[in-house]
């Protein structure tokens, strides 16, 4: 059985800044027997990162919509598993506006890490918490689960513009502040296919990249994915291949970029033009 201890241990060994920040995406019954269940699990990820920035995904995308346009910051419910569903009510943790996109944070400058995603027409705006994670070279913990779940790709997606992604028109939706306000905020889905079903096949080009490492935590494997690096790697490949999630076919040697970094490389600034701001 796994204790609070050896998952402690297992995030030691992950080689993860307890000083950075980290988002985890999560399959709770991945990780096997825990002594004292998914608090445990995340007691270890909070007391690891305590000196950080602890970030998991709030979404609620798949019941928030044009029929059912509220969402309330402290009552809608996370549709991407448990962890994240218990770790947004847990005392000191923050969640953001976004109506379908949120993500629940704890650290020391948690509110401003969250401050501000309703602004944002689209869900993973450049200027939103998916941009910060990338300015604050933050890493991506995908703990039982695989790159379909890293919802930061559909970032890098919108930062370089790719075509079909987003809706043309928006959809008004509103966010209910903790003390109870309505904020309408209107917005762009993400259309089309899966996209994200096709994620999977860059595993081994990122790992190359040196922008993904593998480890354990629990009985779950692991993937560590830099988002720097995962920006950079993916940028220049989309640039080449604008269609590259656009099946789920496994890559071809002209989907591969030919030299990939070793090195940490600069911070992209992407600001696609049809990106909208609310002051």
């Amino acid at each position: 059985m796994h204790t609070q201890s050896s998952l402690l241990q297992q995030l030691e060994n992950l080689r993860i800044d307890p000083r950075g920040t980290l988002l985890v995406h999560s399959s709770y019954k991945s990780i096997g027997e825990v002594e004292g269940g998914a608090d445990t699990v995340l007691d270890a990820l909070s007391e690891y990162m305590k000196e950080g920035l602890l970030v998991l995904p709030a979404h609620t995308w798949s019941y928030i919509n044009g029929a059912n346009p509220r969402f309330s910051v402290l009552e809608s419910p996370v549709c991407v598993g448990i962890l994240p569903e218990l770790f947004r009510k847990r005392p000191g943790v923050i969640r953001s506006w976004h109506p379908t996109h949120s993500v629940a944070a704890l650290g020391a400058d948690a509110a401003a890490f969250t401050a501000g995603d309703q602004r944002w027409d689209t869900p993973c705006a450049r200027g939103s918490v998916y941009g910060k994670l990338l300015d604050r070279e933050a890493e991506i913990m995908l703990l039982g689960v695989d790159l379909r779940r890293n919802t930061f790709i559909h970032g890098i997606e919108e930062w370089v513009d790719i075509p079909g992604r987003m809706t043309d028109g928006h959809e008004l939706l509103y966010t209910v502040t903790p003390e109870g306000e309505e904020i309408a905020v209107p917005s762009r889905r993400h259309s089309g296919l899966s996209w994200s079903q096709h994620f999977w096949k860059v595993e081994p080009v990122l790992e190359e990249g040196g922008a993904l490492r593998r480890g354990s935590f629990g009985d779950a494997g692991v993937m560590i994915c830099g988002t720097v690096e995962t920006t950079d790697i993916l940028s220049r490949m989309l640039a080449d291949n604008p269609d590259l999630f656009s099946d789920n076919e496994p890559l071809s040697g002209g989907d591969v970029p030919e030299a990939l970094p070793k090195t940490k490389p600069g911070i992209p600034q992407h600001r696609p033009a049809r990106e909208r701001f609310r002051p």
